[in-house]
């Protein structure tokens, strides 16, 4: 890096911008424990009763124009912080997003929600992500998405995620801007969205004197099949059971520090 950018050393890093940071002989741990422990604090969830997913795998959330409802600062306060959160902690991700998606008018269903994820950060705030030292470089990605999972306009989500070396390192869930007539058009939109981050990235470490070796006709993109039980990228597009989430959370690289 010094070779590339004017830079000053000031030690090892352990702390920034609410990531804490160990860097050891096998790899790095990257999480936000103080952040969460505070997040809780403030939203008065410290106390709570811990819980194993965070969003019931049965839960469909609308509108809910009939429910009562609730105070809208409060309730984009708890978004905006946990939308920080996932810098580390890409298993809140879908969770987050689907809650982002009331802000105009929060209920008292999605404040529940919500504190339905804070419930899960009690039993996993000190959950992160480790980047093992390793010489493999490959670069992969999964991509998945949800047929109509959104019961407002029926739109589908599109799920992806990015793997460097075998380490997580870009992740995304999204509702998709248009309404797909089947789930295959479903999988394409989102299939384009993940290939177009993979060549971002590719492009990106070249200029960091990273190249790749080409694959199929014009070199860009390898397409693999992907069986359901193994697909990471399901868990950025729908609620999960709590063995099906937790599963997948490993298979992220997510977990407590020498776990």
């Amino acid at each position: 890096m010094q070779k590339e950018f004017e830079m000053s050393m000031m030690g090892e890093l352990t702390y920034f911008l609410g990531l804490q940071i160990k860097q050891t002989q096998e790899g790095i741990f990257i999480n936000q424990e103080k952040y969460t422990k505070e997040l809780l604090k403030r939203f008065g969830m410290s106390n709570a009763k811990g819980i194993g997913t965070p969003m019931s795998s049965s839960l469909k959330l609308d509108k809910d124009e009939k429910g009562k409802s609730v105070d809208e600062k409060t309730y984009r306060g708890m978004i905006g912080s946990l939308l920080y959160l996932t810098a580390s902690r890409p298993d809140i991700m879908f969770a987050v997003c689907l809650c982002a998606r009331f802000q105009a008018c929060p209920k008292e269903s999605h404040l529940i929600a919500v504190k339905r994820i804070l419930r899960y950060l009690i039993s996993s705030y000190d959950y992160g992500l480790w980047y093992s030292k390793q010489s493999c470089f490959d670069l992969i990605a999964y991509t998945d998405a949800d047929y109509a999972g959104c019961k407002v306009e029926r739109k589908s989500t599109s799920g992806n995620c990015q793997f460097l070396g075998g380490c997580l390192v870009s992740w995304y869930s999204k509702k998709q801007s248009c309404v797909s007539l089947s789930t295959a058009e479903a999988e394409y939109i989102a299939a384009g969205c993940c290939c177009a981050q993979v060549l971002w990235m590719k492009h990106t470490l070249i200029d960091f004197g990273v190249s790749f070796k080409d694959h199929v006709a014009k070199g860009d993109v390898s397409l693999e099949y992907i069986c359901t039980e193994d697909q990471i990228a399901d868990i950025f597009t729908k609620p999960l059971s709590e063995d099906r989430f937790c599963f997948l959370r490993k298979l992220l690289g997510i977990g407590r520090f020498n776990e």
